[in-house]
């Protein structure tokens, strides 16, 4: 039997939410004017946005600390400019770490001309020393079912970055089960669910839920529904 561990879900429908007649943002965590009490960032974890943006629009960010940007496009593909000079298109089954220093911008635009866009965009603040811009870029493996695929590290696997946290990513079959080991007690979990349902640590999550726990050295979750994905992001408990 899973032991019930602390934590806090986001429902989907309980997002904060920015909307323009050409994007719409759903913030997980507090994000521009949305402020909540009980939406303050976890761990590392500053922002977690599910962003749709409409036909030849586009918008610009700049970055108030260091920070890894990290951009999943979930449909379609989204073109990007950033600080550093890099452009380039991001589809479907990429994702980008932009590990921006406190100042610099990035754009992203939607490249077609009647399709909307939809991508995950994510900030992870970084305080250590001594922070590096640079941008990388993945291929993400979906097309091997039931298995975690790790995204970025600190350790020279997936895509590097300079702290203690760790993404994952995985597409399961309905009832396959699977369960992640922290790489340290102290640390805290985020998971977010991009399609399908999962019970996660005896909890109901479906998609665009999101779910963060703490006081667990490992997480237990089940697939309910074909092809579900789900995204796990380790941080410091800090």
């Amino acid at each position: 039997m899973i032991k019930q561990t602390q934590g806090q879900i986001y429902l989907a429908g309980q997002r904060g939410c920015t909307h323009l007649s050409w994007f719409r943002s759903f913030h997980t965590f507090n994000f521009g004017l949305y402020q909540d009490w009980n939406r303050e960032p976890f761990g590392n974890l500053h922002a977690f946005n599910d962003d749709t943006l409409a036909t030849g629009k586009s918008f610009k960010m700049q970055l108030e600390e260091n920070t890894e940007v990290i951009l999943i496009p979930v449909v379609g593909a989204i073109e990007y400019r950033n600080g550093l000079g890099k452009t380039g298109i991001l589809e479907a089954g990429q994702m980008q770490v932009f590990s921006a220093s406190k100042g610099m911008e990035y754009e992203i635009s939607n490249p077609y001309e009647t399709e909307l866009v939809n991508f995950l965009q994510i900030f992870l603040i970084n305080n250590q020393q001594p922070f590096i811009p640079n941008v990388q870029e993945i291929t993400i493996d979906l097309e091997t079912r039931n298995q975690l695929f790790l995204l970025f590290s600190p350790k020279q696997k997936g895509m590097t970055i300079n702290q203690e946290a760790f993404g994952f990513i995985g597409k399961y079959s309905g009832r396959q089960e699977d369960v992640y080991h922290l790489t340290n007690p102290d640390h805290r979990i985020f998971v977010f669910i991009i399609e399908g349902a999962f019970e996660v640590q005896n909890r109901l999550l479906e998609a665009r839920d999101g779910l963060s726990l703490w006081n667990l050295s490992k997480l237990e979750f089940e697939a309910l529904s074909n092809d579900a994905i789900i995204l796990i992001i380790e941080v410091n408990g800090g």
